[in-house]
């Protein structure tokens, strides 16, 4: 599964843990403005925002997992199994494919107001990206410098949510984790008070107890508040690197180990253990993409203002997966 997240502090950022048993070869991936955007069923891209992210590149399209635009509009696709619904073409309407979404948006797009426009007319189709790529069933965080928006289409039709959390997870629909919200209103950052038996001395007998019931496993209700409580208490300096580190730190409260998570096997035995294969920070004000590995833990980044983004040919940055420990002796 995964978790989304944006974070504010002299600057904006926005970014995901990526949860999956297995990877699909992903890269940090520049599309410049003048790269062509061929859509299934309607007009291509041909010029369009320049934007950043992370993509599985097929046959010279990006099927990207997040991305921010030159002006700061981010999205996220996360699993939604069981709850997307993907219809037929359908006139009257603007049709997309589920892969299509993530540069339709950014390539027009400068607010999450115009966003929220544009995806009143949206019908997500079940169109392949080819035999080997079926859709992927996702639900979107949508986000700019200002506010964050949740987009599900499920069988009872499509809908936009406001999100003034600014987190997002993976099942159930947004509107059941707001509302799972509520069990957890007591949970505080600071040292709590005796309100059980007023009158007797009880006293904290450990730092943290205020956040005490906030929940630990991977579940993705879990997960949704645990980093929701994390990022909206979290504190730290301006500066790009106090900022980036603390985003880490906040994606690294709901982040997935090897063997925590296990799915069975696959067809030759071996097992299956979802993990967080990357986790991703982007600056949505300049426009650097940050990120970790599951085997490397030390920050990389790219930054897309350093490409041609006149241009119209992608450029494609493989993943730092090596571990590079800092020897001091």
């Amino acid at each position: 599964m995964c978790t989304a997240a944006t974070y504010t502090t002299k600057n904006h950022y926005f970014g995901r843990n990526l949860d999956l048993e297995f990877s699909y070869h992903e890269t940090v991936t520049v599309t410049p403005r003048r790269k062509v955007l061929p859509m299934r069923h309607t007009d291509a891209l041909e010029e369009h925002y320049a934007m950043i992210g992370m993509a599985f590149v097929v046959e010279d399209y990006p099927l990207y997992y997040d991305a921010t635009n030159e002006k700061g509009l981010s999205m996220a696709g996360l699993n939604f199994p069981g709850n997307a619904h993907y219809n037929a073409p359908a006139d009257g309407h603007r049709n997309l494919a589920s892969f299509e979404l993530i540069p339709w948006i950014l390539g027009q797009c400068d607010t999450v107001e115009q966003a929220r426009n544009l995806l009143a007319d949206v019908n997500l189709t079940d169109t392949a990206f080819s035999p080997q790529l079926p859709p992927s069933p996702l639900h979107w965080l949508i986000a700019d410098q200002k506010e964050s928006i949740v987009f599900e289409q499920t069988e009872n039709g499509a809908r936009i949510f406001d999100n003034p959390v600014g987190v997002m997870t993976n099942n159930p629909t947004f509107d059941y984790h707001m509302l799972h919200l509520q069990d957890y209103m007591n949970a505080s950052a600071q040292l709590p008070e005796n309100r059980l038996v007023p009158g007797v001395g009880l006293e904290p007998y450990s730092r943290g107890m205020g956040g005490f019931g906030i929940p630990g496993d991977l579940s993705s209700a879990s997960r949704f508040v645990k980093v929701a409580f994390t990022k909206m208490n979290s504190l730290s300096g301006d500066s790009e690197e106090e900022s980036v580190s603390q985003f880490f730190k906040i994606l690294g409260s709901v982040e997935q180990q090897k063997g925590c998570c296990r799915l069975g096997t696959d067809e030759d035995g071996n097992l299956l253990c979802e993990y967080t294969i990357y986790s991703s920070c982007c600056n949505m004000d300049r426009g650097i993409y940050y990120y970790t590995t599951y085997e490397n833990s030390g920050i990389s980044c790219v930054d897309m203002h350093r490409e041609d983004l006149d241009g119209d040919r992608m450029a494609v940055y493989e993943l730092q997966k090596e571990p590079r420990i800092c020897r001091q002796n």
